[in-house]
């Protein structure tokens, strides 16, 4: 699954959903955790009201759960309606950190929403056929 953390600096979760610079990505598969990259929000927009959200969730679209400080109500609605799982964190804490209590969360019994979710991957999986698709959007970690 791809886990997106809402940015200033690459390192931390310190951004609010709608004023994110960039999202880091990892790719995380059974035990283990991979960044792939920072898609970053383009200078000229990141100032743009209008459509900064859904500029945003177009970013981290093929990601499965997004980190963040905060995030407003209707921006919550719009990403959750994409299939993705917004998860609010303390600002400041390290992505690595972060990657590493989910990966245990993942471990051992993973509490009811993060369960929910691995059950909607397996679902889409089931339905879309398998997860190497090009395109596929959910894959089980």
């Amino acid at each position: 699954m791809r886990v997106a953390f809402a940015t200033d600096d690459g390192q931390h979760v310190n951004a609010h959903f709608g004023h994110a610079p960039m999202f880091t990505v990892y790719e995380i598969r059974q035990g283990s955790a991979v960044s792939s990259e920072k898609r970053c929000v383009p200078a000229h927009i990141a100032g743009d009201e209008l459509g900064k959200i859904d500029l945003r969730i177009t970013l981290i679209e093929d990601c499965t759960l997004v980190f963040l400080t905060q995030i407003g109500a209707s921006a919550a609605a719009k990403v959750t309606r994409r299939k993705m799982m917004p998860v609010k964190v303390q600002s400041g804490v390290r992505i690595e950190d972060q990657v590493g209590k989910l990966l245990e969360l993942l471990r051992g019994n993973p509490p009811m929403w993060l369960s929910k979710v691995l059950r909607a991957e397996e679902d889409a999986v089931q339905e879309n056929g398998s997860p190497q698709e090009e395109g596929e959007r959910w894959k089980k970690p």
